[in-house]
């Protein structure tokens, strides 16, 4: 159902205008609508887990699963099946509700490699948890093979706005991307974009990344913003660490644009402190990557995230509805009443 502030016609200057609030505005018209959409005291955890590493041609600045640049990542085949089925039950222990498969392809080729990975959507949902994949560009048959193994929701992020993109990839163009979306869309899978921050872009490439995201009908169900993480032997290696406030104004621009969207809290968080953290909830994010990795960068550890959890007195989600992501469930009880 429509409702008054689903918008996707925000204009570069709106956006930058609600981006450039006053952090006390931006961060109460965030929380207020967040709560109107979303349970504010419950994160999804989330797992990542990388089922083909390395060796990917594509030439993306920030990646050091890149075959051009010189990391310590080494490439390896595709994990078998049995081992990912494994490690989404160890993450279902864990708390996660969703179960991530990435693989460092340009994209998808239908081979003996790509059945597996039916496959392995297939053993995931089996086990009652959401699927999600990110495996590069996708034809229509692809997406529909993929939905018609039950999964979730695909991941195909932006990454950043289409002004500042060729200064990141120049192996695949921005319109690729988009098609992709269309695809999994166009499939009846749950769409997952978003992009990182802190790759050297100005803020108006942020807004623009943003501006894309939020005129895609309907908004993606999961929007993830990460922030850089700078690696040895790729080309942004050098780059300074985002300041954790930018991150908290991202998600709080975020979620005014795409109230119903699960906001995910992601690469980068090994760097944010706790204080950091908290405000990016508080600015609508609801939901986080849980484990020691995410594909091939650090991440804080189940423990340490169960500890701020606690902390703050928030609760990872139980379970989600069997639609996937459309949104996390609402708010309810006497704090609801702060959105009216």
């Amino acid at each position: 159902m429509s409702t008054p502030e689903i918008r996707h016609d925000w204009t570069h200057d709106e956006i930058r205008a609600l981006h450039d609030a006053p952090f006390p505005d931006l961060l109460f018209r965030a929380q207020s609508l967040h709560r109107v959409h979303h349970d504010p005291r419950s994160v999804q955890l989330c797992t990542l887990l990388s089922i083909k590493t390395g060796g990917c041609p594509e030439d993306c600045a920030y990646c050091p699963q890149s075959a051009r640049y010189s990391t310590e990542v080494e490439a390896e085949p595709l994990l078998d099946t049995e081992a990912v089925l494994r490690a989404a039950r160890a993450a279902k222990d864990n708390g996660s509700t969703r179960f991530c498969m990435g693989a460092a392809w340009r994209k998808v080729r239908d081979n003996r490699d790509f059945d597996r990975v039916i496959d392995m959507v297939k053993g995931v949902r089996a086990l009652d948890m959401e699927a999600c994949c990110t495996l590069g560009m996708l034809t229509a048959e692809q997406a529909q093979r993929l939905a018609d193994a039950g999964l979730t929701a695909y991941n195909h992020n932006l990454d950043t706005g289409p002004e500042f993109y060729d200064q990141i990839i120049t192996s695949r163009t921005y319109d690729d991307r988009l098609e992709t979306l269309a695809n999994v869309r166009g499939a009846g899978v749950t769409v997952c974009s978003g992009g990182i921050i802190g790759m050297g872009e100005a803020i108006d490439d942020r807004i623009g990344m943003l501006q894309v995201l939020q005129a895609l009908e309907p908004h993606p169900e999961s929007v993830p913003i990460n922030a850089l993480v700078p690696v040895a032997g790729t080309p942004l290696a050098e780059l300074p660490r985002i300041d954790g406030l930018a991150l908290v104004r991202m998600v709080a621009t975020a979620r005014v644009l795409m109230p119903r969207s699960v906001v995910r809290l992601s690469a980068g968080r090994t760097h944010l402190s706790r204080e950091a953290q908290a405000l990016c909830f508080l600015a609508g994010a609801n939901s986080i990557f849980t484990g020691e990795e995410l594909l091939t960068t650090p991440n804080p550890g189940e423990d340490e995230d169960r500890a701020l959890l606690a902390a703050l007195g928030m609760t990872p989600l139980a379970s989600t509805s069997a639609a996937g992501d459309d949104e996390l469930p609402a708010s309810s009880g006497p704090l609801a009443a702060v959105a009216g």
